[in-house]
């Protein structure tokens, strides 16, 4: 792929130049350029990778920054037209992509190979630093004026592959959640990827990647969306012998919750109130999981709170008030602003999933309080009264006798969101374990 960095040319070897860089010895670097200075600009023989290429693929960010500081060329092509800054988001030199980046490095240059960018190789190598490092730059640089940043979030390789599904089909979690945080098209098909018209479902599905169908399938992704094969994730599974990922995926299987992207509330969510409903909405799809599992030979673990039989006792009994009034179970952790009700992150995410708008629809309508009927304008972590420095915010940990949050033993008032009765309103989501083996000519 023309990644590799060592010097094997018998005159890069005699001029040492390359080799320096390689190891960070700038030093020896100094003393040879000082010897000749034109060789500042040489490229290797075979893969024509310049200093600046071989510096930063190896991280070495003292050379990187020395060659910077003489004006070599920042955008420099090797022989697969690939850039010092692909290269470092290739390898995950997170130092040298960022000074590459400070510098001004060109993130919309496409390689020859595959038609690929930096954000592409970040996200198909699982770089979640480098990811979120290029992205954050794509907010603030004229791409986002002159491209548009979603458009480049979703930018095709030569394949019509997104980063979305080159990190699906790796099986790389984080960057398939920093994607979709992001705005990347959950539902996008390929061009000729190899798997023409597959979503990052169907990737994630070909690749037994339970962690990123979850992320997928919590962020809106069809499981009826067929392939130009006019296969659904469902069948790529089977055919790939992935029972768990099959069992997920099974149309007939209970709908799993939505991250309500839409709604502009959620979208202006701060950073800690986020983690917290994010945590809530991947914990409740666990519990779903474990529904759709039970009575098949495939299980999925459980979040680590419900492992232990232990009885939490990090609550004090002055946390009584802080309660959430609608399950009596979790901590009050999320406050409606500005009327200031309090509820736990789980009851918040149910009613927003209840109210889950249409995106197509022109009017999007935020839920209202379930205490005052005030429309949800903004949500905000809620401050305990109560010491909390032993208590974590981000898990559903419970006082006592109600240690584990459990969608068919919740509380009555819990229920009463009908966002999780909709859970199984298609079916137990039980399959036979004759399902889940491999089919032919599928």
């Amino acid at each position: 792929m023309g990644q590799g960095m060592s010097c094997a040319s018998p005159n890069n070897h005699e001029n040492g130049i390359f080799k320096a860089a390689q190891m960070g010895d700038l030093d020896a670097l100094k003393s040879e350029l000082e010897d000749d200075p034109s060789l500042l600009h040489e490229f290797s023989l075979y893969d024509r990778n310049s200093l600046l290429h071989v510096a930063a693929s190896n991280g070495q960010i003292e050379v990187v920054s020395w060659l910077l500081e003489r004006s070599v060329n920042l955008d420099a092509l090797n022989r697969h037209k690939q850039t010092p800054l692909m290269m470092a988001a290739i390898h995950g030199k997170i130092s040298c992509v960022e000074k590459l980046l400070h510098a001004g490095a060109n993130i919309l240059m496409f390689d020859s190979l595959r038609g690929r960018t930096c954000l592409h190789y970040a996200a198909y190598y699982g770089h979640s630093d480098c990811l979120k490092l290029i992205i954050s730059t794509a907010r603030t640089s004229h791409v986002a004026i002159s491209w548009g940043f979603a458009r480049f979030v979703n930018i095709r390789d030569g394949k019509g592959a997104t980063p979305l599904h080159l990190a699906a089909r790796q099986r790389r979690p984080e960057c398939v959640h920093i994607l979709l945080d992001c705005g990347a098209l959950v539902c996008a098909s390929t061009g000729g990827y190899g798997y023409p018209g597959s979503t990052p479902l169907h990737l994630a599905a070909r690749g037994g990647s339970l962690d990123c169908i979850r992320e997928l399938l919590a962020w809106g992704a069809d499981r009826l969306q067929r392939d130009e094969s006019g296969r659904i994730p469902y069948l790529v599974a089977l055919k790939h012998k992935h029972g768990t990922c099959a069992a997920l995926l099974n149309p007939s299987s209970a709908e799993p919750l939505v991250w309500p992207s839409p709604l502009k509330f959620i979208s202006d969510l701060n950073p800690e109130a986020k983690v917290l409903l994010e945590r809530a909405l991947m914990e409740a799809n666990r519990e779903r999981e474990k529904t759709i599992l039970k009575g098949t030979d495939y299980s999925v673990s459980s979040p680590s709170h419900s492992d232990s039989g232990e009885i939490d006792d990090s609550l004090s009994e002055t946390s009584e008030s802080e309660l959430c009034c609608i399950c009596f179970d979790q901590v009050c952790t999320i406050e409606v602003q500005d009327c200031g009700h309090r509820m736990c992150a789980h009851c918040t995410l149910a009613l927003c999933c209840h109210n889950k708008p249409n995106p197509t629809t022109a009017s999007v309508n935020p839920p209202v309080c379930p205490f005052c009927r005030s429309n949800i304008a903004r949500l905000v972590v809620a401050k305990l009264s109560i010491e909390t420095d032993d208590i974590d915010l981000c898990s559903s940990k419970s006082r006592k006798s109600r240690r584990s949050w459990n969608l068919s033993e919740g509380s009555s008032s819990f229920k009463g969101l009908s966002a999780f009765g909709k859970m199984s309103a298609r079916g137990s989501g039980r399959i036979s374990a004759d399902e889940l083996i491999d089919k032919p000519n599928e």
